[in-house]
């Protein structure tokens, strides 16, 4: 069996007959456990009305940091109240990305802490977004009591083993698979106890489906890229990444 920690799968990313061949796709590839991000209080509301039920699709609930100027004491207030139905398994994807907006530093970081606390005293894990703010992510993250993901890792192993060491699992998805990328010898390095699988679908397909919408389904590429980089099955990349993601999110 294999887990996909991380995706994007409400209506917004997908027509509701594509959602169904995209999930069916998936369980042939032996994808049998997801967990779907909302991230804005229009994702949320989305992916709430459509799997709030459902036994194998459980949910990451927060507000990404492209969203901080508009996230208010109400909206955090409506979170802790989403944050507590029964399929919700982590506070996600939350963090900092200066990449597009460095203007509004303060206040990402105000956010970023107000869901750590969230996550905290509902002792749930978090899913961290860091783009272009890994030391200022660190530094926020370092005073929680979290443990967690973080999302789509593309860092230096002296800074995975730093979130390592904090309590985080890393999120290894399409990237890996690129020409161009060094992650792999950053998780060649750290191994396979320390990561979890996820696709960030409809985005950062692997290869040989670069370029293309992601889904679900190549979940199994990524878990076949990893089964060669340390010469073992995918069986059991698969065996050791899905016990990562059940005992970080107590999946069932």
């Amino acid at each position: 069996m294999l887990v996909d920690t991380h995706l994007h799968l409400s209506t917004e990313d997908y027509h509701e007959d594509e959602i169904k061949d995209v999930l069916k796709q998936a369980r042939r590839n032996k994808v049998e456990k997801y967990i779907v991000c909302g991230c804005s209080k229009s994702e949320i509301k989305n992916v709430l009305k459509q799997y709030l039920h459902d036994k194998d699709i459980y949910l990451a609930l927060g507000y990404h940091p492209e969203f901080a100027d508009v996230v208010h004491k109400e909206d955090l207030a409506i979170l802790k109240k989403w944050l507590q139905n029964e399929n919700v398994v982590a506070v996600g994807e939350i963090g900092l990305d200066y990449h597009y907006n460095k203007e509004n530093k303060t206040r990402q970081q105000r956010i970023f802490c107000e869901q750590l606390k969230l996550a905290e005293e509902l002792n749930l894990p978090v899913v961290i977004h860091s783009r272009d703010a890994i030391e200022d992510t660190y530094r926020i993250l370092s005073k929680y009591k979290v443990r967690g993901v973080l999302h789509c890792f593309s860092g230096s192993y002296e800074m995975a083993m730093k979130f390592i060491k904090l309590g985080f699992y890393l999120g290894i998805g399409g990237v890996i698979t690129f020409k161009n990328s060094k992650l792999k010898d950053v998780v060649a390095k750290i191994g396979l106890e320390h990561i979890v699988l996820e696709t960030d679908s409809p985005y950062l397909s692997p290869e040989p489906y670069r370029g293309k919408k992601n889904g679900p389904q190549n979940i199994y590429h990524i878990a076949s890229f990893l089964a060669d980089l340390f010469n073992i099955s995918i069986e059991e990349v698969a065996k050791i990444t899905t016990a990562n993601a059940c005992n970080l999110f107590d999946l069932k």
